[in-house]
Parts: C-alpha cells; structure tokens; sequence
C-alpha cells in the first residue's frame, strides 16, 4: 500500500490507498513502479507467450473479441489485432470527461496491470505511467460505456494516445493530437503486441476512479452539511436536546451517532440556545431540524459502505482473460461493474437526500410564519427587497434535478455485442450522475450556509456558539451579510467554492477539533 504522507504514488503488486488516487488525480502527484511489480508483469508475460504458442484458443490472445471469440487470430496478425481494438473500441462521443477523471483511470488501469495478473508487457504499465507524469491527459468523450466488459471505450480512448494517436490535453492546457503530446514529451509511440490491447481497456477503472473522487468530496461535505444544520438551529430557536448522546444510544446506527456528536459539539456554549432553552414556543422542533442526524447520519452510513467496495475494488485485478500464476489463462467476469454502480447509485440517493433536509430548512428560514421572528426571506425593507427568496428557488430547482439524477442506472441494461454481452450494469452513468449530484450538494449547503449565517446576524445581540459564530462569520466575509438586495449569484458560488475546498468545515474544526 501506498503511504499516506508520501509525495510519490508508488505502484506495487498489492493495491492502491484512495487518497493516493485523490492525490494523482486532483494534485499532480508523481507515479512510479516499483521492482516487485516490473518482475511481476515480466513472469506473467511469459506465460502470456506461452499460450499464445498454444494450438488451443485462448480469448483475446489467439481469437477475436466479444461474438468474435470463436475466431482465430493467426499469429502474425495479432499485433494488428490489438491495435484494431483499440481504434475501433474508441468510439465515444459527447464532451470531454474531467482531467481528473481521466488521471485517476490511467493511475487504476496502470495499477490492475502492475499486479501481474493481466499478462501485458511491462512498458505498458510504464507508458501509461509517463503520460501521467508528464502531465499528458487524453481527451475522453463521455459516452460510450456500458459499465460491463470494462469501461470500454472510455479506456480505449486513453490508450489511443500511447499509441500516438486521438488527442491529449497539455499540463498547459493546449489540446493537440497524441502524436504531438508524445513528441513534446520525449516519448514514444508504444507497439502493443499480444493481449496488450485488451488489457488496457478491460477494467472498470473510470467507475472506480469516479467513486474514490466523489467520496473524499463526501468527507468533506457530509460534515460541513452538518455545520449548517447547526447554524440553521440556532437561527431558527431549535434546541439541541434532540442530540443528546443517550438517545441516539437507543438507535446505534453509526453514522446517525456520529453526526449527533457533531451537532453536539457544533452547538456547545450556544448563548442563543440557552436564550430559550426553557421556552414553550416549540413542543418540538420540526423534522428538517430534529431528525438532521438521522439523515446525515444515514448517508455516513452510505459512504461507509461504499469505501468498502471501493477498498475492495483497489485491491482486485478487474481484467479477462486472467492470468493465473500455474500458467492458466482463465476467462472471468470480474469486469463487469455492478458492484460499482450499486455504489455510486446507492450514494447519490444518500447525497441528493441530504440536500433535501437542507433546502427545507432554507425555506423555514426565509418563512416568516415558520422563522420565529425573522424578516421575510431575511430582507431589509422586505417588499422593496427580495433577500434570498430566490435563492431557496435555486435549492429547490437543484433538489428536484437531484431527485431525478437519484433515479438508479444499475436497474437498467441494454444488451450488445450480438447478445453476448447481455447484460450490463451502467455502472458508468451511475458514476457521472454522482458526480452531479455531488457538487449538487455542495450549492444546496452554499445557500443553507448563506441564510443561516444571515439569520444569525438578525437575531443579535444573542450569541450563537464559538463554532457557529465562527462560520457564520466566514461566510458573511465571503458571501456578504444582512443588507439591501445585490447582485446574490456570485455570492453564493463564492460559499459553494468555500463548502468544496474545505474552507468552512476547517474554520468550524478550528474551533471544536476534527468533527468525526
């Protein structure tokens, strides 16, 4: 495994950490491959050859692909082979996937080939490593894969570039043809030779690459939706009893106890809480209040169990055929994404639902009748002035696109390669709507951020906690405070940008430590 604090992403025989794919990925950290895994990929290279000499079909190595597997490759045209598989897998379209999604594909599928499992050469691996540190991103559209049978096109589209061909984007940000990237680069063009080919593009690298992003996002976001919901709290009179320790002992789930402690935590010293603590005006909070932990927490529960299968996933070798270390090549199905997609479907649910708890509150805030004393949609002069009122419209038009991106893909398969491949997991689409829905999330807790910090400063003199008071304070220097109507779009983008850097959730821990 990969260190955690090391500068350089080192490829081994075993898998890979997540923060060393965030690290590759969004940071630009530098890759290589260490002597087990070049030895590794050698042994099983040899056996490759071995069975490639064999007068029994071996899929991908002596035979076509996919309907094709029953036709026989003779040797002197499996090079060709390779490199037709490649061009005519590319057949993606659609605008170009992030840079950092593509780096984190490239890192994975080098990863799977480093295990010595999937019988390609060495300089494979090692090409795909180059790119990476020459800061060389092929340009992938995208649409193209099925989530089965590996991201197919998507995968091919990267390996198109190795070989000199598709395009690439530039570390400074010129797009130009493969064969121009290489050459800036000093590299050259790679001859793929038997099984090359099919092992660059049969992994389920693009899925995974997309779940590790999402949920370092989601470590960073599920707390700070939780900052928020302290801050709505206060600003709403709510009381913190609902979070006590010994009632969520009576429900053990342990992300609805985490995210309880937190709120606890968040809210501690509250001079506004204890303002009302013994007023009867609320019997009892509403739900988008009360039951804050029971949905964060919920989604903490998701996460958790989808970075089990995205640890399990970056130590697997996804590829097919296989190659076993007593020599057999064996055919698998260990391409195929369902797992990944029952994850990433499982997570935007989780993430659109906790968006929803959060534009409810927004809309308790900006209610005059529900706000227990606050100005109509916290405007000065409300009438002459909107104040946020059309700010809750954009949560609520992000909630409902959330709703619909939450709809599962993993339910869904199209059948294809003349129904050999008649089944399929979308495993793909499930990963590019979570990002969606991820940064989604980020907004919706933008806007609740910007009320209740505006709310807060409305119902001075009283005091929230150091914590809350802290943000709030924050996010009035960055997004504006109580005031008549302005330009409010750049705002609250400045406050999404502050949510997804980490910026809001380290001014809240430099008050009461790491939040769990």
């Amino acid at each position: 495994m990969t260190a955690v604090s090391s500068p350089v992403v080192e490829l081994v025989v075993g898998g890979l950490e997540p923060n060393a794919v965030v690290a590759v990925a969004r940071e630009g950290s530098r890759v290589e491959i260490s002597p087990q895994a070049m030895a590794a990929m050698a042994a099983a290279r040899t056996l490759v050859d071995r069975a490639g000499d064999s007068p029994n079909p071996v899929y991908g190595v002596s035979t076509g692909f996919g309907l094709l597997a029953t036709t026989r490759i003779e040797p002197d045209r499996r090079s060709d082979l390779q490199h037709a598989l490649i061009r005519s897998h590319a057949a993606g379209m659609g605008n170009p996937v992030e840079t950092e999604v593509v780096r984190a594909m490239m890192l994975l599928r080098a990863r799977t080939l480093c295990m010595g499992f999937s019988g390609s050469r060495p300089e494979v691996a090692r090409g795909l490593v180059d790119l990476l540190n020459a800061g060389i991103t092929p340009v992938v559209p995208e649409h193209g894969s099925l989530g089965a049978s590996g991201d197919l096109a998507p995968l091919a589209h990267m390996s198109l570039v190795l070989l000199g061909e598709g395009r690439a984007q530039l570390a400074d940000g010129r797009t130009v043809e493969g064969s121009i990237a290489l050459k800036e680069a000093g590299l050259t063009p790679l001859r793929l030779e038997v099984k090359d080919g099919l092992s660059l593009i049969n992994g389920t690298d693009g899925m995974l690459g997309m779940l590790v992003l999402a949920l370092a996002d989601l470590a960073v976001l599920l707390p700070t939706a939780e900052i928020a919901a302290a801050l709505s709290t206060e600003a709403l009179l709510g009381t913190d009893r609902p979070f006590a320790a010994d009632l969520h002992a009576l429900r053990p789930h342990p992300g609805q106890v985490q995210s309880a402690a937190n709120l606890r935590r968040l809210l501690q010293g509250s001079a506004l809480l204890a303002s009302h603590r013994d007023s009867p005006h609320l019997v009892q909070d509403p739900y988008s209040i009360r039951c804050a932990p029971q949905v964060v927490g919920a989604a903490r529960d998701t996460v958790a169990f989808a970075g089990q299968v995205a640890d399990r996933e970056l130590v697997s070798a996804v590829d097919n055929p296989v190659v076993l270390p007593d020599g057999r090549l064996e055919s698998t199905g260990n391409f195929h994404g369902e797992p990944l997609a029952f994850a990433c479907d499982f997570l935007s649910i989780a993430a659109a639902e906790v968006a929803s708890i959060a534009e409810r509150r927004v809309d308790r805030l900006l209610d005059p009748a529900r706000s227990s004393g606050l100005p109509p949609f916290l405007a000065v002069d409300a009438g002459v002035n909107s104040g946020l009122m059309i700010g809750q419209y954009t949560a609520a038009a992000i909630v409902a696109e959330n709703r619909r991106l939450a709809a599962p893909a993993s339910v869904d398969s199209i059948p294809t390669s003349g129904m050999q491949e008649d089944h399929v997991s979308m495993g793909w689409g499930a990963a590019r709507k979570l990002r969606s829905v991820v940064t989604n999330l980020s907004r919706v807790v933008a806007v609740e951020l910007l009320a209740s910090a505006r709310a807060l400063e409305l119902r001075a003199p009283l005091q929230a906690s150091r914590a809350d008071s802290a943000v709030a304070e924050l996010v009035r220097r960055i997004g504006g405070g109580v005031g008549p109507d302005r330009f409010l779009s750049p705002e609250l983008e400045a406050v999404a940008a502050a949510v997804r850097s980490g910026e809001v959730l380290g001014e809240a821990e430099a008050v009461v430590g790491e939040l769990s």
